[in-house]
């Protein structure tokens, strides 16, 4: 090969990262306009979303906390009893009376690195580079009859997820991402929509996950959302202290 040649084709190639990581910045640009600005998103600084969950024939309500920088709790109802999935930006929590456990306990390595990602307040692309994340864009794609740009995400957690921006909205569509859950490598497809305005943010109403290749969805509802509300404070997000057994004993109704 020439000289020439071969300077040709690195020139070429370097061409190509380059264009490839602005096509990637660009997108994102477009994505964060399409959302409501950069200035409106840092603005918020906390979240309070309430919806219904369903999954079969089961319904839950759901309420789901966040605050700045990377506060995350998530509280659930089933059959009258409420579990609480939490992330206070260091720790990680939870309270499931539906698997017999009433008291708050931490929660294992592989959920907490979960809950870190899912505690990220505007998201793993903005400003993905600070976050240690990376972001590559891997082309068009047609999603249920809709053209999509499709991006891949690796945070610096380690997780993977795929996202799919609506090539006329910019908004985001569909994903799907691998998690690691006991141990074990699943793989989960998500369909977002029903974008609607909230303060001058954009945020979707319906979001419908499944098991990839599997029956059966859990199909999330929103019905409100509240931006910077008073109510939220970090203590809500920290893990309550275990009560011994004693104190648990004393709070027990006396027999008559």
């Amino acid at each position: 090969m020439s000289k020439k040649l071969m300077l040709v084709l690195c020139a070429a190639a370097l061409f190509a990262v380059s264009a490839g990581a602005q096509t990637v910045d660009e997108l994102i640009e477009k994505n964060i306009k399409a959302l409501g600005g950069l200035d409106k998103m840092k603005s918020v600084q906390a979240e309070k979303i309430t919806g219904k969950m369903k999954m079969g024939p089961m319904e839950a309500p759901f309420t789901v906390v966040k605050k700045r920088p990377a506060s995350f709790r998530l509280d659930f109802t089933i059959q009258g009893m409420t579990g609480t999935q939490a992330y206070d930006g260091s720790n990680g929590w939870m309270v499931m009376p539906f698997m017999g456990k009433k008291d708050p306990e931490k929660m294992s390595e592989d959920m907490l690195k979960n809950f870190r990602d899912e505690a990220d307040f505007d998201g793993p692309m903005i400003d993905y580079k600070t976050k240690g994340n990376k972001v590559e864009y891997l082309g068009k794609e047609d999603v249920q009859g809709t053209a999509a740009y499709k991006m891949k995400i690796v945070t610096k957690e380690g997780n993977e997820s795929t996202v799919f921006l609506d090539a006329d909205s910019y908004l985001e569509i569909r994903s799907e991402s691998k998690r690691k859950v006991q141990g074990q490598e699943m793989e989960q497809e998500t369909t977002i929509g029903d974008w609607k305005e909230v303060g001058g943010l954009m945020f979707p109403f319906s979001i419908e996950s499944k098991a990839k290749g599997q029956e059966g969805a859990q199909v999330l509802t929103i019905e409100a959302v509240e931006l910077n509300p008073k109510t939220v404070e970090q203590a809500n997000f920290v893990m309550p202290e275990v009560k011994k057994a004693e104190e648990k004993k004393a709070e027990e109704p006396k027999k008559q």
